[in-house]
């Protein structure tokens, strides 16, 4: 009889053997490999028939069991051979398990599901076991069926479809003539562990336990159930059954969506695998599909199987420039239609990632108090919020969401800089705005709120901001009233080098960089070549990079850093390479840097500024320098700039407190040449005494300056700048006059209209230019007297004559010279009036005292003009 079942069952088996995940028939003679049954092993034997038979003691009450690891749990078929050569009771019976959760079938908690042989019923039924509690019928099968006292054969057949749907069949001869026991549908369990036997018997029933032909079927490849997304970046896939314990991430795939990175099965449950995305999930519905998915026991499933989930959105923490200030109303009086309070408008640009802001910080860098957003704070895809101090919350209720934050920093309405930082310090945005950007002077005074144009474009100033042109004033947690695009195609320029120590250089640029990007250490070279060993972007702004170096820098030895495609936060780095000379600065001496020109008049809404000329060999460092006024009590001053800023050789200088204004009256092609001081010494607009000091409190230079230097035919000095004449020479009233019409009066940043070059030749005395014109067109407006003495102590009286001998103007009245320098004539009489068109003759009477020396000398001069 075993031979023949062996037989129709080995070719069976040849048939299926690719989809049976357990095969046991016990022709090997051994239960304890292929498959390992572990458990009560020295109670069971192999029967000369090939048969598994209970061994245990004779004692009634015994409980057995022996177990092998299975995973099968859905779309399978479990089948095997029995024989009770017992009367079936409640104290003998034989528990098949088809799905337990551990290896242990008798301890208290296994979850599964069994056939119970016997029992008190003498059934042939399927049960399942929950956690706690006693088994529950899944399917009750016909009481007595199991009714011989000596001899009750069967074979039994369970079926499981993907469906959840259970199947029992019997053939009580032992046979495959199955005749149906039962169907029912429970999906209570889906796991499973092991598959095994248990045993309860009296004394004298210890070896009449019989089984035979233990085979579980996997005929059915996974379905794929559902697609849970538990995360930003995550998906949960659910199959119908344990998967392969290496799931690939090629096999699966969003229909509208991010790649899938990588594919994780999970520890506890087979049939659920992780999936981890690319990207962000997009709101709304999507369909997952998987291709060539194989199960635990090799059944494959080649697809596509799908299916659709929705994603409502998970909130993330953001990332950079993923939530921006796009609205401040720093200045809130007089009201125009909005409270009258202070706020700042953030927004998510993103077109599908929920923000989650609990923990994020807004602040003013310095400040000692941080604005922190509560948890729950979140800002959906495309949304706008108002953000406001805790006590000022309620006045903004009607406009939309509102974040009342203690804490609210004060805003200034001249300008300020506002940060946005993640909960782990990373800065998300940082603006610095300035009521400039307001770009109408009426609006500038109050009510008005300051709006982003663009918020495709974050990382701009003052040309992607503008006042809003709302009646109410704004447009608080709403989209901006002046919204349009606005695109940032500039590559960023590098504007500036300093060095901070000898291995430490800082390179400053125009706009906001990436930070990642310009981390890249072969960005950077420089000449003579110096290898830099690390980048490191400096925040919050970012818009400056500190080079490492591997040598120390010789004091002031000039070198040039060149940048290859340096790229702004706006993600434009296509440009040619942009350089600065810089080197490490030494300490400056007296007269290094000199005032080069000077505006103390400006016109109405105009600024005061000073341009500082480097006019020594040296690269200098202005941080710690102070511009100021003397006053009887002693020099008023303010600083410069409170952080580096190097000066190279000829490098000019403009300091003001609003470069914006200056330019924008005097144009200029270098817009770096100028730096903003928060505060500026107080300069009286008919004289004052103007000092630079360093950073030590020393005096570089002085200037006194004087209405009266202005060139009197002047009609209206204001607006007017006085400008050096000669770098050289001493910064003394005769040294400077007022810059000329044609180029707008005054040229901040660009060389002086009135410059003159020192004159060389070996002439005692020297006139340059012999003709010129005094019409204020910046083309010789003045002749100069130069002159060079071997000795000193020289004095001398100069006077000018015209043709017919007549007195024009007294230059100098024995007044003592040095050895070398120059005077003015700018066409003026002793009258104040222009002289006449014509030649002129400066008499010269020169004496020096010590040796008695007398001598007179002519230079000859012609006035022209325009006839």
């Amino acid at each position: 009889m075993k031979a023949r079942i062996l037989s129709l069952f080995l070719l069976l088996l040849l048939s299926i053997s690719a989809t049976a995940q357990l095969t046991d028939s016990f022709t090997d003679g051994d239960f304890t490999q292929n498959p390992a049954w572990s458990g009560d092993a020295t109670s069971f034997q192999i029967n000369p028939q090939q048969q598994l038979q209970s061994n245990g003691p004779a004692i009634t009450g015994t409980t057995l069991q022996l177990a092998t690891p299975s995973t099968a749990a859905n779309g399978v078929t479990w089948e095997f051979y029995a024989n009770l050569r017992l009367a079936t009771s409640g104290g003998n019976l034989a528990d098949i398990w088809l799905m337990a959760d551990q290896s242990s079938l008798k301890t208290s908690g296994t979850k599964g599901y069994f056939v119970r042989l016997g029992g008190t019923l003498d059934e042939i039924s399927l049960f399942r076991q929950d956690a706690t509690g006693s088994p529950v019928y899944v399917i009750n099968g016909q009481d007595g069926s199991l009714k011989s006292t000596t001899n009750n054969v069967v074979r039994v057949r369970v079926t499981r479809s993907p469906g959840n749907v259970w199947v029992l069949e019997h053939d009580l001869t032992g046979g495959q003539n199955f005749t149906s026991g039962g169907t029912a549908t429970d999906a209570t369990h889906q796991r499973s562990a092991y598959f095994g036997v248990r045993l309860t018997y009296s004394s004298a029933n210890s070896r009449n336990f019989y089984f035979d032909d233990f085979r579980i079927t996997d005929t059915v490849p996974p379905a794929l159930l559902s697609a849970t997304p538990t995360g930003p970046r995550q998906l949960d896939a659910l199959f119908s059954e344990a998967l392969d314990a290496a799931p690939s991430a090629a096999s699966y795939r969003l229909v509208a969506g991010p790649a899938v990175l990588t594919a994780q099965l999970d520890a506890a449950n087979p049939a659920l695998v992780h999936l981890t995305l690319g990207e962000n999930l997009p709101l709304g519905n999507n369909t997952l599909e998987a291709r060539n998915v194989t199960d635990a026991n090799g059944i494959v499933a080649a697809g596509p199987l799908t299916a659709v989930f929705v994603n409502q959105g998970f909130a993330v923490a953001p990332a950079f420039n993923q939530v921006l200030i796009t609205e401040i109303m720093a200045d809130e009086t007089p009201v125009v239609g909005l409270p009258a309070s202070e706020y700042v408008e953030i927004h998510n640009p993103t077109a599908g990632t929920v923000l989650d802001l609990a923990g994020m910080r807004l602040l003013k860098p310095g400040s000692t108090t941080v604005a922190v957003f509560p948890a729950g704070a979140a800002l959906l895809p495309g949304e706008y919020a108002v953000v406001c101090g805790s006590t000022r919350a309620s006045q903004f209720a009607a406009f939309g969401k509102v974040f009342g934050l203690t804490n609210f920093p004060s805003l200034s309405n001249a300008g300020d800089q506002l940060v946005l930082r993640a909960r782990n310090g990373q800065t998300l945005f940082e603006i610095t705005y300035s009521d400039t950007w307001y770009k109408d002077l009426r609006k500038k005074e109050g009510g008005w709120a300051l709006e982003m144009v663009d918020p495709a474009n974050p990382c701009a100033g003052s040309s992607n901001w503008t006042a809003s042109t709302d009646d109410s004033g704004g447009t608080p947690a709403r989209a901006n009233a002046v919204r349009a695009t606005n695109p940032d195609h500039a590559a960023p320029a590098l504007l500036r080098a300093v060095a901070l120590t000898p291995t430490i250089v800082r390179l400053f640029f125009g706009e906001k960089l990436d930070s990642l990007a310009s981390t890249n250490v072969g960005l950077y070279a420089l000449t003579p070549a110096v290898p830099v060993t690390r980048a490191a972007p400096q925040g919050p702004d970012f818009r400056t990079v500190d080079l490492q170096l591997t040598t120390n820098l010789p004091p002031n030895q000039p070198l040039i850093v060149a940048v290859q495609r340096a790229t702004d936060c706006a993600g434009n780095g296509a440009g040619p390479i942009t350089a600065a000379p810089f080197a490490l600065p030494v300490a400056a001496q007296s007269g290094d840097v000199v005032i080069n020109e000077i505006l103390f008049n400006p016109r109405t809404g105009g600024v005061d500024f000073v341009e500082l000329l480097n006019r020594s060999d040296n690269y200098l460092d202005v941080q710690g320098w102070q511009l100021g006024t003397e006053q009887p009590a002693g020099v008023s001053a303010s600083p410069i700039s409170a952080g580096p800023y190097g000066l190279a050789p000829g490098q000019l200088l403009v300091l003001t407190t609003r470069p914006d204004v200056v330019q924008t009256e005097y144009p200029t092609h270098d817009p770096a040449a100028f730096l903003a001081m928060a505060s500026f010494p107080s300069l009286p607009d008919d004289a004052a005494t103007v000092v630079v000091l360093d950073a030590k409190g020393q005096a570089i230079d002085r200037f006194h300056y004087d209405e009266k230097q202005h060139l009197p035919l002047l009609s209206d000095r204001n607006g007017v700048s006085l400008e050096r004449i000669r770098a050289a020479e001493a910064s003394v009233g005769g040294n400077f006059h007022s810059a000329a019409s044609a180029v707008g009066y005054a040229t901040p940043g660009r060389p002086n209209s009135q410059y003159q070059a020192d004159p060389t030749g070996a002439k005692l005395f020297q006139i340059e230019p012999e003709i010129f014109t005094p019409d204020e067109d910046g083309q010789q407006d003045f002749t100069t007297l130069t002159y060079r003495f071997d000795y000193p102590g020289y004095a001398a009286s100069i006077t000018v004559y015209d043709a017919q001998g007549r007195l024009t103007r007294r230059l100098m009245r024995n007044e003592t010279f040095p050895m070398s320098g120059f005077l003015q004539w700018d066409g003026l009489t002793d009258q104040g009036r222009k002289a006449a068109i014509g030649p002129y003759v400066l008499l010269i009477e020169l004496y020096r005292v010590a040796g008695g020396e007398t001598h007179v000398y002519k230079r000859n001069v012609v006035l022209g003009g325009r006839l």
